[in-house]
């Protein structure tokens, strides 16, 4: 198996290759799927990133759920390798942070404590079988999540998901993977994206 490092380099090159209308489509078809599944109705809170460069696109989820569910967005902590959450209401407390993304305004503390109903949008490079995730690299998901009750929902585009990725120990899996054209649901059922 490749390790992480050689996959990320494979996985960045690939998505940088897709047309931006075709990106556009794709992240569109996501975001319909992500927002007609029961994990998105039925949540109260919910946390997602909010999306740059090849990323899957989560502005237009995050369009819709301003309108009805409590959000958060990430902000990582300078100089940390921590990502704390704050509640935003409207795009405009979104302001280029680290790495030039979009983060909230620090002028409320951090959201610390979450429903048992909260959905974390988890983002990825790649996820396969099992929900095991090739992040980024930093590690800000996995810290967050090893802590965090809610279910972690996964969105990728069918062509990022295969068969097994390399993991360590730390890393923390997804409940379920939304692509744009399935919704996939991991543990007791262990479903596969594929068959």
């Amino acid at each position: 198996m490749t390790d992480k490092k050689q996959l990320r380099a494979h996985y960045k090159q690939l998505r940088r290759s897709i047309m931006p209308q075709d990106k556009l489509q794709l992240d569109a078809d996501v975001c319909r799927s992500f927002l007609e599944s029961s994990y998105y109705k039925n949540c109260s809170q919910l946390l997602i990133y909010v999306s740059f460069d090849i990323e899957v696109g989560t502005l237009d989820i995050i369009k819709q759920a301003l309108a009805e569910k409590q959000v958060f967005c990430p902000r990582c902590v300078a100089g940390t390798n921590i990502m704390e959450f704050y509640r935003i209401e409207s795009f405009s407390q979104l302001k280029a942070g680290s790495y030039g993304i979009l983060e909230p305004s620090t002028d409320t503390d951090p959201q610390t404590e979450f429903s048992s109903d909260s959905v974390c949008v988890v983002p990825a490079l790649s996820y396969d079988k099992k929900g095991h995730r090739l992040g980024f690299g930093k590690g800000y998901y996995d810290r967050f999540l090893s802590d965090f009750k809610g279910t972690k929902v996964g969105i990728c585009y069918d062509s990022f998901c295969c068969d097994e990725l390399p993991y360590d120990s730390f890393d923390i899996c997804v409940d379920h993977l939304i692509t744009e054209s399935r919704c996939v649901s991991f543990g007791l059922r262990k479903e596969e994206i594929y068959g």
